[in-house]
């Protein structure tokens, strides 16, 4: 069935996730030494920060190249040169180049809510950050937490090298046209750049992190979106993966509500838009020789998307029948989703039939109606932005995880869930958007505004981030509940719940959502007047 982008006009391929410094949750105070590691490449050094009570300094080693960069346009990453002379890795590189699609409301509101204080863009991004404790690590080396972002990196890391004593790195890779080009005459490895880049800076972790005390046996993704589902379906099940744990968060790639769309009709344009020859091989060598910022400007104005292309060589064709087969890494994971993920999408929406028509396309006639019964009760005084705000959520968010939960849990590997429902003033981007898409990571990382912080939000942000370390560190052990298929139920998820501000129970307070997910039993589905999977299900099939 298709169905037209649930995004509409607030879509992005990659979101731009992005956090000033000058928001940490603590006054930075750097000491005076230099830390220094060794790695194939040759010697670094880098820069220590102690936090305010906390536990013990950390060294941090920003802007290491994990590549050749800037990197060869349209060309895969490569290794990057050795150096003679000492590397000084104190500050942080640019990002990588952008998209946010016009219109221009659209492309504004895009900005405020995911790329606040945006950081310089080039394309000269291809480097890492390491955050590392001081002090020697006991047995083989700590564990790793690798994350894994949609479009910028920049946050920091130092709260959670210190509090939970793990080593943390991020990285970038390419977005856009620059990371997914869909230019006819590549090869499908070289359309899917940016998954070579996530790919190419976890070998030198493997190769790397015991220099900062890292066990690579001991690295566990986390990130936000469909960015670490895509690692998990794209490495088979007898293969080694570069980590043994996964962590998504609000990542659903396995169950779409979009199909896959083609970004060769975006590259016609780009090249039309650029003057290019109009030839394949021509077209290629013009846009290599453009300049970035004028490829950049063309991308969002025209709202150019470039997706990944699937082929089952770096992105599998049918994540979803890949994962029932049971040919996925058989790492123990965890995921989560937030109460309203899709306000910010639907900002500006205020028709739901027109909506509904203009998302669902070919759908059955039947369909839009009973969406619109289910949701729009009579009882309730939402208004339509509320309910198609919703339905998005649902539809792209909670849904999709859910049957990627219950579907992994059915194939004997560790899975646990988690709901966050929570919304405080500091990070609100803007008024009213709750639990939005991407508003738990301050929190995970404990980078809010500390100048309206509550004691409640204190104490979440701290049981967040344990709980998120707990699982890296043992992640057979898991974050601190009941994995699914065992327990009660089947198995829970633990509820980071907004009317306390602290880890709830397993219970169901007032019309909030329960989610029923057991080993090998239902698809999964949720209840209460916001649950509609079962609408779900008919779209995904």
């Amino acid at each position: 069935m298709l169905i037209r982008d649930a995004y509409n006009s607030h879509a992005i391929i990659l979101f731009a996730l992005a956090l000033s410094p000058s928001l940490a949750s603590h006054t930075q105070h750097p000491a005076p030494q230099s830390p220094t590691a060794t790695i194939d490449t040759g010697l670094l050094t880098g820069k220590t920060t102690l936090l305010p009570s906390a536990p013990s300094p950390v060294n941090q080693f920003l802007g290491i190249p994990f590549a050749q960069s800037p990197p060869e346009r349209f060309s895969p990453p490569r290794a990057p040169h050795k150096s003679k002379a000492p590397l000084r890795a104190t500050e942080w590189k640019p990002a990588c180049l952008q998209q946010f699609r016009y219109p221009l409301a659209s492309s504004q509101v895009t900005r405020a809510v995911f790329n606040s204080s945006p950081p310089v863009e080039l394309e000269d991004c291809l480097y890492l950050n390491v955050y590392a404790p001081v002090g020697k690590a006991g047995g083989e080396g700590r564990a790793v937490m690798f994350w894994v972002y949609e479009g910028v990196a920049v946050w920091e890391c130092c709260s959670f090298a210190s509090y939970e004593d793990v080593i943390v790195v991020t990285t970038k890779y390419r977005a856009n046209v620059f990371g997914f080009p869909a230019a006819p005459e590549l090869s499908l490895t070289e359309r899917n750049l940016g998954f070579l880049d996530q790919r190419f800076a976890l070998d030198w972790v493997q190769r790397n992190i015991h220099a900062f005390g890292g066990d690579p046996d001991k690295v566990t993704l986390f990130g936000e979106s469909a960015a670490i589902d895509t690692l998990l379906t794209s490495f088979p099940k007898d293969s080694s993966p570069p980590f043994c744990a996964a962590i998504l968060q609000s990542g659903r790639y396995s169950y779409r509500p979009t199909p896959f769309v083609s970004s060769i009709p975006a590259w016609n344009n780009l090249t039309a838009s650029l003057g290019c020859p109009g030839t394949y091989s021509r077209n290629l060598t013009c846009v290599r020789a453009a300049n970035g910022t004028a490829i950049q400007n063309i991308i969002n104005v025209n709202s150019l998307a470039f997706n990944p292309t699937p082929g089952n060589v770096i992105l599998v064709s049918n994540p979803a029948m890949r994962r029932l087969s049971g040919d996925i890494a058989r790492v123990p994971v965890m995921g989560g989703t937030n109460a309203q993920e899709g306000r910010v999408f639907a900002l500006g929406q205020t028709t739901l039939t027109a909506y509904l028509q203009g998302t669902f396309g070919s759908a059955p006639a039947s369909l839009i109606p009973s969406i619109e019964a289910a949701y729009r009760t009579p009882t309730s005084n939402l208004t339509e932005y509320d309910i198609i705000s919703q339905i998005l959520t649902d539809l792209v968010f909670q849904c999709p995880t859910a049957l990627w939960a219950n579907a992994t849990a059915s194939l004997d590997i560790p899975t646990w869930r988690y709901y966050f429902n929570v919304s405080f003033t500091n990070t609100q981007v803007l008024p009213n958007l709750g639990a939005y898409h991407a508003s738990e990571i301050p929190l995970v990382f404990r980078t809010y505004d500390c100048a309206n912080t509550t004691t409640q939000q204190s104490a979440l942000a701290q049981s967040m981030q344990a709980a998120w370390a707990r699982f890296a560190k043992n992640p057979l052990a898991g974050p601190g509940w009941n994995s699914l298929g065992t327990g009660a139920r089947g198995g829970v998820g633990l509820r980071f719940w907004s009317r306390v501000g602290w880890m709830g129970g397993v219970g169901c307070l007032g019309g909030c959502m329960r989610l029923l997910l057991g080993r090998g039993g239902d698809a999964g589905f949720v209840k209460g007047w916001r649950g509609m999977c079962e609408f779900s299900v008919l779209v995904f099939n």
